[in-house]
């Protein structure tokens, strides 16, 4: 008997998503436009290599807007900031441009609008990543993070006819439907969000996973482990039914060990991860005899965003 072709199933989508893309065109827009240095607080996306080129482009990164000189520009990321944030910047007197995606940006009115109308706001994230700090800080004294099943006992509320579930835009969808089941267990009239704060992209990447990983014995997931989509990609890739899914920035960090009786490999990347970085890991496994790549489409995106108006004013009408 023949061995069976060996195979790659690749998702799509995969990859940059319209926020991304606006913050890492916002960043090298701004070093064309005014030259380096610029400043970015935080990481302007959750990607090694795309923190990494810009850095050599003349971006500098930093923690905190306190670090950057007074007077000098400071983009911010696109998980968002606090408005604490915002007030230190002017105090310091520097240049701004809020890269921060529209998605999240619509997740922070949602909790300044409840919060004016006195609810008690449950946001369900994780503890530390930027986003749900920024988030947090538009309504400190209205907000609760739910992280794990754990805190979902701790939630301590005023009215429970005035409760409110939020969420960090790039979690797993399911996992987020089961913390909110288990707050409604608790709260019964826990009311939803009027819009679904999982982006799109978050989403739609889940479900491609969704749709290829029944059929692989492997996934093999392009990000950053600080990216928490990229990282949701793997859970996902398991829990659809893929043998074994792993994280890699590059190609070069496959183990070939994870290769060994595999027949299909299923190839998918995060919303912060370039398409180059994809393709270099299509070609190593090519060189393995995985030349045979089946693209499974579940959705079709064509969502883009505008650049942040701060920079758009200051750009140069293309000829």
């Amino acid at each position: 008997m023949s061995a069976p072709t060996k195979r790659v199933l690749l998702a799509n989508p995969r990859g940059y998503c319209a926020g991304v893309d606006r913050a890492v065109i916002t960043v090298e827009k701004a070093l064309e436009t005014y030259g380096p240095p610029v400043y970015v607080r935080k990481e302007i996306v959750h990607n090694r290599h795309v923190v990494e080129t810009l850095r050599e482009r003349g971006a500098i990164f930093v923690d905190e807007a306190d670090e950057v000189p007074e007077g000098a520009l400071v983009v911010f990321s696109a998980h968002g900031v606090s408005p604490a944030v915002h007030e230190q910047s002017a105090a310091r007197n520097l240049r701004t441009i809020d890269a921060t995606c529209p998605l999240v940006t619509k997740v922070h009115f949602e909790a300044k609008r409840f919060a004016k109308e006195d609810y008690d706001i449950l946001l369900i994230g994780h503890e530390g990543h930027e986003e749900v700090e920024g988030t947090a800080g538009e309504a400190p004294d209205h907000v609760q993070l739910v992280d794990g099943p754990e805190d979902v006992d701790k939630v301590v509320v005023r009215d429970p006819s005035k409760v409110i579930w939020l969420s960090q835009t790039t979690l797993s969808v399911d996992e987020t439907m089961e913390r909110v089941d288990q707050l409604r267990e608790r709260f019964p009239d826990l009311q939803n969000p009027p819009s679904d704060d999982i982006c799109y992209a978050t989403s739609n990447r889940q479900v491609a996973v969704k749709a290829l990983a029944p059929e692989c014995d492997l996934v093999l997931v392009v990000g950053s482990t600080n990216s928490s989509n990229s990282k949701r990609l793997v859970e996902v890739a398991l829990l659809a039914g893929a043998r074994a899914s792993y994280l890699v920035d590059y190609a070069h960090e496959v183990d070939e060990a994870w290769l060994e009786g595999v027949t299909t490999v299923g190839v998918t990347s995060g919303a912060s991860v370039p398409d180059n970085l994809v393709m270099d890991l299509l070609a190593w496994l090519a060189e393995r005899g995985y030349g045979d790549v089946e693209e499974v489409t579940t959705a079709n995106e064509k969502i883009a965003f505008a650049l942040p108006p701060e920079l758009r004013k200051d750009l140069k009408p293309a000829r």
